[in-house]
C-alpha cells in the first residue's frame, strides 16, 4: 500500500501594515508638544535674525555697529529658518484641522 500524497502546503500573504497613527490621547498629546516646540523655535529664530539685521541701524556704538552688520549673513539665516519652521507649524496644523 502506498501513502496518500502530502497536500501542498500555501503561506498567506501578510497583512500591509498600518499607515495611520493611533488616535489616542497620548499621540495627540505629543504632537500638540511637538507642534508648540516648532513655534517657538519659529518665532525665537525669525526674532533673532530680524534683531540681527536691524541692529546696525540702532545701535548707538559704533563697535557694535560694526559687529552686527558683520553678522548679516546670520541674521539672514535666522530669519529665513525661522521662517521655515513657521511655515512647517502651518502646514501642520492645516493637516490636523483637515485630518478631524
Amino acid at each position: 500500500m502506498h501513502a496518500p500524497p502530502a497536500p501542498p502546503t500555501t503561506t498567506m500573504p501578510l497583512p500591509a501594515p498600518p499607515t495611520q497613527k493611533l488616535d489616542n490621547a497620548t499621540n495627540r498629546l505629543a504632537s500638540a508638544k511637538a507642534d508648540k516646540d516648532l513655534l517657538i523655535k519659529g518665532v525665537l529664530c525669525a526674532l533673532v535674525g530680524i534683531v540681527i539685521l536691524a541692529g546696525p541701524t540702532v545701535a548707538r556704538a559704533s563697535s557694535i555697529q560694526e559687529l552686527l552688520a558683520g553678522a548679516s549673513v546670520v541674521g539672514w539665516f535666522s530669519l529665513l529658518l525661522g521662517c521655515a519652521f513657521l511655515g512647517l507649524y502651518a502646514k501642520r496644523r492645516i493637516t490636523a484641522s483637515r485630518g478631524r
